[in-house]
């Protein structure tokens, strides 16, 4: 999927980008792949690739869940920034923060930040658990998002704390797995949230197939909720 591709299929889902918009995904690109040659950011480095599987596939979530909007979201895990730094180029009144463990990655946000002119992004170097207990950040997002992170049955530990009374929390995951939703229902209502869509799409041109997971947080979740680091991938919820 080149630019040109990117930009149509997007305006074919009501996303129409203006030049300045083009233009920071451009230079979202060339600074992704500049910065891949010192850190491993991502496996994936032709133009072609990124446009669809990175780009595209985060912007996917605003098929579904309406970002155009006055809106504070956190993203969990983000690596390089997906989903959420396609999302804030293309809504740009998004308020965004992202929380990541490895600090070369949080380098990398900043002078992408810088670089992209974006306002109202702020990145944390954390562990996912120990943001989700500090009372500055717990309950006050309107969305958590997660791409690709971890099992459901994780992912819920780490983002529904996060996700205010009343906010959501957006999963975008590869195949729909059945077994593993099962295995984390159970989990997801102790911690407040509650299923409420599930879309299941294929990419264009390639055809691979995605499922987001839109999850409504119903209940405020137990102050014990995230364990500690390491605790919740290792003994996951059931």
């Amino acid at each position: 999927m080149n630019p040109e591709q990117f930009a149509a299929a997007l305006r074919e889902k009501g996303i129409d980008l203006n030049d300045r918009q083009m233009e920071q995904f451009d230079m979202y690109y060339k600074t992704l792949v500049e910065w891949n040659e010192k850190i491993n950011l991502t496996a994936l480095t032709d133009q072609k690739d990124v446009y669809l599987k990175h780009f595209y596939d985060s912007i996917s979530a605003a098929f579904y869940y309406d970002f155009n909007r006055d809106l504070h979201i956190c993203d969990v895990g983000a690596g390089a920034g997906f989903p959420s730094i396609p999302l804030k180029i293309c809504f740009p009144d998004l308020k965004v923060t992202i929380v990541d463990s490895l600090r070369k990655r949080i380098n990398f946000l900043n002078q992408l930040a810088a670089q992209l002119d974006l306002t109202n992004v702020a990145f944390y170097h954390d562990r996912a658990e120990n943001f989700g207990k500090n009372s500055k950040f717990r309950e006050v997002f309107d969305v958590v998002t997660a791409r690709a992170v971890a099992r459901m049955s994780v992912l819920s530990e780490l983002c529904l704390p996060l996700t205010n009374k009343n906010g959501t929390f957006i999963a975008m995951k590869g195949s729909q797995l059945d077994e593993e939703i099962a295995d984390a229902k159970s989990a997801i209502e102790l911690l407040g949230g509650e299923i409420n869509q599930v879309h299941t799409f294929n990419l264009p041109v390639e055809e691979s197939e995605r499922t987001i997971f839109i999850f409504d947080k119903k209940r405020k979740t137990p102050k014990k909720y995230p364990r500690k680091p390491g605790i919740p991938n290792k003994a996951p919820l059931s």
